[in-house]
């Protein structure tokens, strides 16, 4: 029996309690609590978690700020919204929520919700699975698995787009934004340029600084600048401009066969 790891956020200690009993009926499922928003990322961020049963009203942040911060990880949990208005329902779908429950949260419906995350944790392991399997396979001839889509957030929701749309993509505190043609948007489980860099190996991707990595397809114009450094510039719709460090000069003329 695959056991469930489930966290009950709610600063409300009955709410907590009520539910946390319920869930004690479904011998797959080990639940925790926290009583806000900090309490919940703690326990999120060290990766014990499968399901989050998340009240969206408490004080300070809320539910959602929960869910868009676990989001950023490289595997967020399920999220569950609990609130007491029924207004809040269409949002919790936009931001994510694979299910909500309306207090007082009844044995009947719960029971709908808990099916629904089996299947759904079942169908991601399979996912995984397969996605391992395929590695395992192409690491034993050499050829790393090209990664043709990338997941970024956009309007609550997690998009899809295609890698060779890429301009640029760069490091902002602790997400990674990247830089399509005419709009930008935080990458999705991805913390790191490196990280982002070894899973488009079919791009020709060049950290030009510290915090850059630019698609050297991208590049419109360049021309050398001052301190050894050149300035490059893209194709993209704004003609951005960005600035190639001194020591990434011979790499990237390399790339370019010159």
């Amino acid at each position: 029996m695959e056991i469930i790891r489930a966290l009950v956020v709610d600063d409300e200690q009955p709410a907590r309690d009520e539910l946390c009993y319920l869930l004690a009926g479904y011998p797959d499922i080990q639940s925790v609590e926290a009583k806000n928003a900090g309490e919940a990322l703690d326990h999120i961020r060290r990766g014990s978690v499968d399901l989050v049963f998340q009240d969206i009203q408490m004080p300070g942040k809320d539910g959602f700020h929960v869910l868009r911060e676990s989001l950023l990880l490289p595997s967020p949990p399920l999220f569950v919204f609990i609130t007491a208005y029924d207004q809040y329902a269409v949002r919790a779908f936009d931001e994510n929520a694979l299910d909500y429950l309306l207090k007082p949260v009844s044995e009947a419906r719960l029971q709908v919700t808990i099916d629904r995350v089996r299947s759904h944790l079942r169908q991601r392991d399979e996912a995984l699975g397969l996605s391992q399997r395929l590695q395992q396979v192409l690491a034993a001839v050499g050829k790393p698995l090209a990664v043709e889509r990338i997941p970024v957030e956009k309007d609550g929701r997690v998009s899809l787009v295609s890698a060779e749309d890429i301009c640029y993509c760069e490091s902002q505190g602790r997400q990674i934004v990247v830089h399509l043609h005419g709009e930008a948007a935080p990458c999705h489980g991805v913390s790191s340029l490196d990280e982002l860099s070894g899973r488009l190996q079919s791009l020709p991707l060049l950290k030009i600084n510290r915090k850059t990595l630019v698609n050297v397809r991208r590049v419109r114009e360049y021309s050398p600048w001052t301190g050894g450094r050149y300035c490059l510039v893209l194709d993209d719709d704004a003609r951005t401009e960005l600035t190639l460090s001194r020591g990434r000069v011979k790499e990237f003329k390399s790339m370019l066969g010159l």
